[in-house]
């Protein structure tokens, strides 16, 4: 079993999209970090060798990935709401943050809908 970054590698997935698995690499960055590693991106994870998991490791050494990029934007948000910026605000109410209407739609943001009784909107 691969385990990079402290997280297993799904084994029946190809060694490009099992890496994107790790927080803070996408396919792109998968493909980059195969190529420097010498290792075909077709390979599946369960036919990784111990010195081809070394040489990703090796690879990734240049990436912020996981703990320590979760750290990173957990303390830009905080760092966000705590300077009281508009941003930092909505991050605070829980409302979308980058311009997004809020009218209709924004359910990822906003939860579900609080829903009002028709018998309490006639009184």
């Amino acid at each position: 079993m691969a385990r990079i970054a402290g997280i297993d590698l799904p084994r029946e997935k190809r060694v490009e999209v099992g890496l994107t698995y790790v927080y803070g690499i996408g396919l792109s960055s998968s493909q980059k970090i195969l190529k420097e590693a010498g290792i075909n991106p077709d390979t599946r994870v369960k036919d990784l060798t111990d010195d081809d998991v070394n040489k990703i490791r090796k690879a990734m050494e240049h990436y912020k990935v996981e703990g320590d990029l979760r750290r990173e934007v957990a303390l830009n948000i905080k760092r966000l709401t705590e300077i009281g910026c508009y941003r930092g605000l909505r991050h605070r109410r829980g409302l979308p943050v980058r311009g997004q209407r809020t009218k209709t739609n924004a359910r990822t943001r906003k939860g579900p809908r609080k829903v009002v009784s028709k018998s309490k909107k006639t009184v």
